[in-house]
């Protein structure tokens, strides 16, 4: 990517994408009840790649999928831009995160009947959107599959079909997108090619992407990392590398 085509950087102080405050989530286990998140509060901001961190059970999962509609909270808000999604009902929250919110999965979902192009444009044909040609070739060739849009998902690489996952997230330029382990079923080189993916996306294309992980070097490509404890919010970095994070999440674990 030349210096040509990197966009400016968003000034720090303009609206925050999404945001959540007070964010609380209760399970109710028989005569217990697990508090999956204690009262988060958090945002992101547009064109920034950040990073959900924490010990395993520390409620990262949860957060993800209450700021993405896909879990309803028990109190607190979540807004994405002005729209409060707390308390949308079924349909309007399906509508939401099919024209406003990306997603990747740590399982490609792709369908393999499917062309990688095909692949790519099958939401926007199911919401009967018009594709953005221009958008459409420069996605491609970020994430470098113009030699491997007519393949079946059976012919592409673990990293090339996740790499599919990422242009289909990317196509319709939405809000923001959430990333569950998107490197989890990778092997190192090809995840280290999907992260940078990532990377340049959000600062090319000014895309806000969220990712939870539990690996340092992955949230090492993050221009921020936020960790969770016990479901609150308790430490974040910037410019994180990957020594620095597992030095955090060490600290975490042993506290």
């Amino acid at each position: 990517m030349t210096e040509s085509t990197v966009k400016p950087v968003p000034p720090v102080d303009a609206p925050p994408v999404v945001v959540a405050r007070g964010l609380t989530k209760t399970y109710d286990t028989g005569d217990n009840q697990v508090h999956a998140l204690a009262g988060v509060d958090v945002e992101f901001h547009r064109g920034a790649f950040t990073a959900i961190m924490g010990p395993s059970g520390s409620g990262k999962s949860t957060l993800m999928h209450c700021l993405a509609g896909l879990d309803v909270p028990t109190g607190g808000t979540v807004h994405l831009g002005r729209t409060e999604i707390t308390g949308l009902r079924d349909a309007e929250l399906t509508l939401l995160r099919r024209d406003r919110i990306g997603f990747i999965f740590q399982s490609f979902n792709l369908l393999p009947m499917l062309t990688a192009e095909q692949n790519i444009m099958l939401p926007s044909q199911i919401a009967r959107r018009g594709v953005d040609k221009q958008r459409f070739d420069h996605i491609v060739d970020v994430v470098g599959l113009r030699d491997r849009l007519s393949h079946l998902p059976a012919k592409l690489s673990g990293g090339q079909q996740q790499r599919v996952a990422v242009a289909r997230a990317l196509l319709n330029a939405p809000e923001v997108v959430y990333a569950d382990e998107p490197t989890g079923n990778l092997d190192s080189r090809s995840g280290a090619e999907v992260l940078h993916f990532l990377r340049d996306s959000a600062r090319d294309l000014h895309q806000t992407i969220v990712m939870v992980t539990h690996d340092p070097v992955a949230a090492s490509y993050a221009d921020r990392v936020v960790f969770l404890r016990d479901g609150r919010l308790v430490d974040e970095v910037t410019e994180p590398t990957a020594e620095l994070v597992s030095a955090r999440l060490l600290k975490l674990e042993e506290a």
